[in-house]
């Protein structure tokens, strides 16, 4: 974790911090995480966390428009020991890049990126989910009445509009977990629970 906080020096994007990866590491266990998605791979940082928890034949799918970063991730990875085959790196823009992977074969998608675009990311996540799978957005706890975002920042704007439609949709468990920047949690429903 110290080689991506030292590559984030010079990047423009901050890594997550110890308690929101913990909860990302926690959760991926609790679910037994086969396949996730991450979508804003940054240096590698929140990527580790799921890897640490994921089982440990499962497949990280990280999306990244910055192939600096996405390079720097890749070395992370490796100087924590994880071998290339545990991760796959898709440079391109998220919205592009999620309608080409495969429905309902994920079990977590984790969304670390353009908070303006998290709505469309739900959308994609919920297709891509399997059931009983968990979707994640970091930083929502800045878009609260009480946080650093203004009410009318397009980002903040991003998060409640996603949180309004997590706890509006009948088919998800919500939950926010007030660790880090906050994360926002859903799981989806089992066929039975939908």
């Amino acid at each position: 974790m110290a080689a991506v906080r030292t590559a984030a020096r010079g990047a423009p994007v901050r890594p997550v911090g110890e308690e929101s990866g913990s909860a990302l590491r926690f959760l991926a266990a609790a679910i037994g995480a086969r396949a996730v998605v991450e979508i804003g791979t940054g240096c590698g940082g929140s990527g580790i966390w799921l890897l640490r928890g994921m089982d440990p034949e499962g497949i990280l799918t990280t999306v990244d428009v910055d192939p600096v970063c996405q390079e720097a991730a890749r070395e992370a990875y490796r100087t924590a020991g994880f071998s290339p085959n545990r991760t796959r790196l898709i440079r391109g823009a998220a919205l592009e890049v999620l309608p080409r992977l495969t429905d309902g074969a994920y079990d977590m998608v984790f969304a670390d990126a353009a908070k303006t675009e998290y709505p469309d990311y739900l959308r994609e996540a919920l297709r891509l989910l399997r059931p009983g799978g968990v979707v994640l957005f970091h930083g929502a706890a800045d878009a609260a009445p009480d946080g650093p975002l203004s009410a009318t920042d397009a980002d903040a704007v991003g998060v409640r509009e996603t949180a309004r439609a997590v706890r509006e949709d009948e088919t998800l468990v919500p939950l926010m977990l007030p660790v880090g920047g906050g994360l926002l949690a859903a799981i989806r429903g089992t066929d039975a629970q939908a």
